[in-house]
């Protein structure tokens, strides 16, 4: 194979993008981005056998997302609390609304019962749509939302609570809202707002406690072009140094023209953090009518988080939604 290429339709438009320069020089995986069939591909069979070839450790499956791992040292798990999964980002807008929403359409393709939690939403007024609103147009209506609390002011949550003279949202908030939620649904999503150490609350306490006080995993949304190996191996060192359990990444918006920096990321990722990379959504993916969003959820997510995509870097632990949970 001499060139590694995808094709990317977006707005109707296809063209045709060369990663890297060709080969297997570039050292760089290809995304195809079209809407109907997405999927990340390795420039050769060559690649994919040299990544496959790691230490295999077994995938986290969803029944056991949420139960108490002393072996980590971490902070004490509530061992009443299952099938949660926190989605949390790099940074803001790199697409965990989306991913979410992914996750959700493919779970209830499956036939499970599934809640989102966003505890916080900022920058937002009473009565204006939100990401929840999002994430329904995206997926319909098969699945249960719930905000805990939104502030008008585009800041971090403490921050915004405190300029609106409100109550802030504590982790403790959410682990209750979190468990009332398992009761009746196979999977909880918790979507963070900003980045996984913004605070909450005036005491600090972050999305990081949230998921440490229910032993859950979190999944690490990224963005896809330079900088991205920073902030997400601080991401992940982060979860590690307090015991938590990261269930990989994702690109949450792949640009319709990546440059090379997004091509390498995309081979780089996993060597960086150590975690499996469990796909990319195109950062046009939230303007697509209900069924072509989960035809490219599909497409573009690992079998992990639901979907059918099985190539790109070695992927050494993963979320495994099963059909049917028990």
């Amino acid at each position: 194979m001499s060139a590694a290429s995808s094709g990317v339709t977006s707005g109707g438009v296809t063209s045709a993008v060369t990663a890297g320069g060709g080969g297997t020089s570039s050292g760089c995986f290809a995304l195809s981005a079209s809407t109907h069939h997405k999927r990340l591909e390795p420039p050769d069979a060559s690649m994919r056998s040299e990544q496959s070839s790691g230490e295999h450790h077994p995938p986290l499956r969803v029944d056991d997302a949420a139960s108490p791992r002393e072996e980590t040292g971490g902070p004490q798990r509530d061992p009443g609390v299952r099938r949660v999964l926190v989605v949390t980002g790099t940074g803001t807008g790199v697409g965990k609304t989306v991913v979410t929403a992914a996750i959700a359409a493919l779970a209830v393709a499956a036939g499970h019962r599934v809640a989102v939690l966003k505890p916080v939403q900022t920058g937002v007024e009473p009565g204006e749509r939100g990401d929840l609103d999002y994430l329904t147009r995206l997926v319909g209506n098969g699945v249960t939302l719930r905000e805990l609390a939104r502030y008008p002011d585009p800041l971090a949550p403490a921050t915004a609570a405190r300029r609106a003279g409100a109550t802030p949202v504590t982790p403790a908030d959410v682990v209750a809202a979190t468990r009332e939620l398992t009761v009746g649904h196979d999977l909880v999503l918790v979507e963070g707002s900003g980045g996984l150490l913004v605070r909450l609350d005036a005491a600090g306490g972050t999305l990081a406690d949230v998921a440490g006080l229910l032993g859950a995993p979190v999944l690490v949304v990224a963005a896809a072009g330079l900088g991205t190996l920073n902030h997400t191996a601080l991401t992940i060192e982060a979860l590690r140094s307090r015991g938590l359990q990261c269930a990989g990444t994702v690109l949450g918006a792949w640009p319709a023209v990546p440059d090379l920096a997004a091509r390498c990321n995309l081979l780089d990722l996993p060597t960086v953090t150590g975690v499996p990379l469990l796909g990319a959504l195109p950062q046009d993916a939230g303007t697509l009518a209900p069924a072509r969003f989960l035809a490219l959820a599909r497409h573009n997510l690992a079998l992990e988080l639901g979907g059918v995509w099985t190539g790109g870097p070695s992927r050494r632990q993963g979320f495994v939604l099963r059909s049917p949970l028990r």
